[in-house]
C-alpha cells in the first residue's frame, strides 16, 4: 500500500546489456552485446531533481498540457513537468515547474551509431541532455502526490505529508519559465505562493484526481478511508464535499470517468475497487474485490470508458469491463511485477495499451491487443536460436528498467510514446522503438 513506503525489449543501465523481443510474439532472442541499447528506445534521458547540490527524491509529478502542438513526433521535443519533492526536513520541500527543452535522439533509434560512426565528434549536439529550467515554489511538508489539471495546466493539486491537500496557481511561474533558454537560465531561488484553497483532511493521503470532463473538480482520498470531492465555484474557488463513505481501508488511487460528470472510481487496501455517483455519499454504485491484498493504483481507459486497470501490493495487473463488474469478472490478469505495482496508466493515444511500474524496478508497457502466436515463435526460433519462456505474457510489449524503487509513470498526452518515470534515483524520459 502507498502509507507504506526474462524479457521482452529491456535494457540495465548499470550493466549496459539488453536483451530485445518481437512485439508480436514476445520470442527473447537470446544474449546480446551492449551497443543494442541504442535499437531499444527511440530516445532515453536521465534526469534528476537537484536543489543546491542535493538531489531530492520526488515520488509524484504530472505533465502539463501544452500549446505546441498534438500530437507531434518530430524531434527535438519539449516538454512541461511539475513535480513535488520528498526531502528529509519539512521546510525543504518545493513543488518544481520544469521546461525540458532539445529533447533529442541521441545515439538512439533513427539516429544510432554503427561500428563506422566512431570517428563522430562526442560534442555533437544531437548527444546533449535536455535543457532543464526550473522554477521552485515552495511546499511545506513532502509531496505523497501531485496533479496538474487538465483544463488549466497551471493550476496543481498537491497532497502533502502533512494531512493538507493545496490548490497552487502557477501560471506566473509557468510563464517564467517557458521563456527561459541558454542566454537566461533559472534562477536558484525558492519561490512563495499562496495556495489557492487548502482542506485538512483527517490524515495524509495520496490518492488525487482532477476531472477530464468538468474543469476544476477535483476528489481526494487519504488513509482514513475518507474521499471528498471539490465542486468549483465561480469565484473561482471550491466547495468540499462530506466525506464519500465506504471503504475500510486507506484510499489509494481516485480516478475520474473520462465521460461522465457525476462519476469517479476508488481503490483501498480493502481489497475493492468501487465506482461512486457524486450525488450519493453514503455508498458506492458499483464495487468489486480486486485482490485478495492491497489494490494500490488504479487507472481509467480514456479511450474505452468502460473499461479499468487495477494495480495490487503483489505485483498483479487486472483490468476490468464495467459491462460485466463482479466479483472475479476481470477480463485480463498478468502476474508479471516480482513487486508491488505502484503506478498504471492507459495511454492517451491507443486504447489497449498501458504502462505500469513496479517496486520491482521495472516499467513494463503491455498491449492487450496482442496474442501468442506458436506458428510465428516456432519460425522466429529457427532463425534466433531462441524461444520464448512459455510463461513470459505474449501482451508484455517492453520493459524498462535501470531506476531504483519506481514511484509513477505517466504518457506524455501531446508526443505518442513518449514515458516519464520517477523514481528514488530521479527521473528517466524516454520512447520505446516499437511504438
Amino acid at each position: 500500500m502507498q502509507c507504506k513506503r526474462e524479457k521482452p525489449l529491456t535494457t540495465t543501465q548499470q550493466h549496459m546489456t539488453v536483451c530485445i523481443s518481437s512485439p508480436l510474439t514476445g520470442l527473447v532472442l537470446g544474449n546480446c552485446v551492449a551497443w543494442l541499447i541504442v535499437h531499444a528506445y527511440l530516445c532515453q534521458h536521465t534526469l534528476g531533481v537537484s536543489h543546491t547540490e542535493q538531489v531530492f527524491v520526488s515520488c509524484s509529478f504530472d505533465i502539463l498540457k501544452d500549446e505546441l502542438g498534438a500530437p507531434r513526433s518530430t524531434f527535438p521535443h519539449c516538454m512541461y513537468v511539475v513535480a513535488g519533492t520528498q526531502a528529509q526536513h519539512a521546510k525543504e520541500n518545493y513543488v518544481a515547474l520544469m521546461r525540458l527543452s532539445e529533447i533529442n535522439q541521441g545515439r538512439h533509434g533513427s539516429k544510432a551509431r554503427n561500428e563506422d560512426d566512431d570517428a563522430m565528434s562526442d560534442s555533437d549536439d544531437e548527444d546533449a541532455p535536455p535543457q532543464i529550467h526550473t522554477n521552485r515554489v515552495a511546499h511545506h511538508g513532502g509531496v505523497n502526490r501531485l496533479r496538474c489539471m487538465p483544463q488549466q495546466p497551471a493550476v496543481v493539486a498537491s497532497w502533502g505529508d502533512t494531512g493538507l491537500v493545496q490548490i497552487f496557481d502557477l501560471s506566473a511561474q509557468l510563464a517564467d519559465v517557458a521563456q527561459r533558454n541558454r542566454q537566461k537560465p533559472s534562477s536558484h531561488a525558492m519561490q512563495k505562493t499562496v495556495p489557492k484553497q487548502l482542506h485538512r483532511h483527517r490524515t495524509e493521503g495520496y490518492a488525487l484526481d482532477w476531472s477530464n470532463h468538468t474543469a476544476g473538480q477535483l476528489a481526494s482520498g487519504d488513509c482514513s478511508n475518507n474521499i471528498h470531492v471539490w465542486q468549483p465555484t465561480p469565484d473561482a474557488k471550491w466547495t468540499i464535499t462530506e466525506a464519500y463513505q465506504g471503504h475500510t481501508g486507506s484510499v489509494e488511487d481516485l480516478q475520474w470517468s473520462p465521460t461522465e460528470a457525476n462519476v469517479f472510481a476508488s481503490c483501498s487496501v480493502d481489497h475493492s475497487l468501487r465506482i461512486w455517483d457524486t450525488r450519493e455519499r453514503s455508498r458506492s454504485m458499483l464495487t468489486v474485490n480486486a485482490s485478495d491484498t492491497d489494490v494500490n493504483v488504479m487507472s481509467w481507459n480514456r479511450m474505452t470508458s468502460y473499461i479499468l486497470a487495477s494495480g495490487d501490493e503483489k505485483g498483479v495487473l487486472r483490468v476490468w469491463d464495467l459491462r460485466n463488474f463482479t466479483d472475479g469478472g476481470h477480463v485480463a490478469n498478468f502476474d508479471y511485477h516480482k513487486g508491488a505495482i505502484t503506478s498504471v496508466e492507459w495511454s492517451h493515444h491507443e486504447s489497449s495499451i498501458l504502462a505500469t511500474c513496479a517496486s520491482d524496478d521495472q516499467l513494463a508497457v503491455w498491449d492487450l491487443a496482442l496474442e501468442r502466436d506458436p506458428e510465428e515463435e516456432e519460425a522466429l526460433a529457427a532463425d534466433t536460436n531462441a524461444l520464448a519462456p512459455a510463461d513470459l505474457p505474449p501482451q508484455l510489449l517492453f520493459v524498462h528498467s535501470g531506476q531504483h524503487n519506481m514511484k509513477e509513470v505517466h504518457w506524455h498526452p501531446q508526443i505518442p510514446g513518449m514515458l516519464v518515470c520517477t523514481a528514488e534515483d530521479g527521473f528517466n524520459l524516454f520512447k520505446p522503438a516499437n511504438l
